[in-house]
């Protein structure tokens, strides 16, 4: 017996889905290959060095930049009780890429610890926090008009096969609508 509808059909593969775990892959190659070429030319020790510095100072770097995000958080939620307007505030000093290049530096590599040290650069963390911050308003305006909170309430209606489903959406924490009165009520009797 058939309905008429169409089978599902298999969501199509992102390319994201496809080409992140090859570029992971062929990362992890580089840096065991780097590792080895540099223990070939430097000796094993010397690796085993660079390797515990890198964790120490991107320890270290992570450290500092978690204790910089909290001072800019603890500020900002200052100004925002005093009842300061958005144009008096300033933007993050980028903590989020200090503490990836951190991060960076903690993996054991030298193509990671050359990205990490990278990213210890001001110039270059600057230049990286306005591309994204671009790329995030393009995106953004990209979708159309709503927040956030928009999009992903649209994400959840739609059915993993696409289809949407209809429905009213009732909150439990909403308080009882008013009830529309139709007249008197007949007495109940036991």
């Amino acid at each position: 017996m058939t309905t008429g509808s169409p089978p599902p059909t298999v969501p199509k593969r992102s390319r994201a889905r496809t080409f992140v775990p090859l570029g992971v892959a062929a990362w992890l190659v580089l840096e065991i290959w780097l590792l080895t070429v540099v223990a070939d030319a430097a000796g094993g020790f010397t690796v085993f060095l660079l390797l515990v510095a890198g964790t120490v100072l991107g320890a270290v770097v992570i450290k500092r930049a978690g204790r910089r995000a909290f001072k800019n958080l603890t500020e900002t939620l200052k100004r925002q009780q005093a009842g300061e307007t958005p144009a008096q505030r300033r933007l993050g000093s980028g903590s989020g890429f200090l503490m990836l290049g951190g991060l960076l530096l903690m993996l054991p590599g030298m193509v990671s610890d050359v990205a990490g040290l990278l990213l210890l650069v001001p110039p270059v963390r600057s230049f990286l926090g306005r591309y994204a911050e671009r790329s995030l308003e393009r995106r953004m305006s990209a979708a159309g008009t709503g927040s956030l909170s928009d999009a992903f309430q649209q994400a959840r209606i739609h059915r993993p096969d696409g289809k949407v489903v209809q429905g009213e959406v009732i909150r439990q924490d909403a308080p009882p609508a008013p009830r529309r009165d139709d007249g008197p009520k007949p007495p109940l009797t036991p």
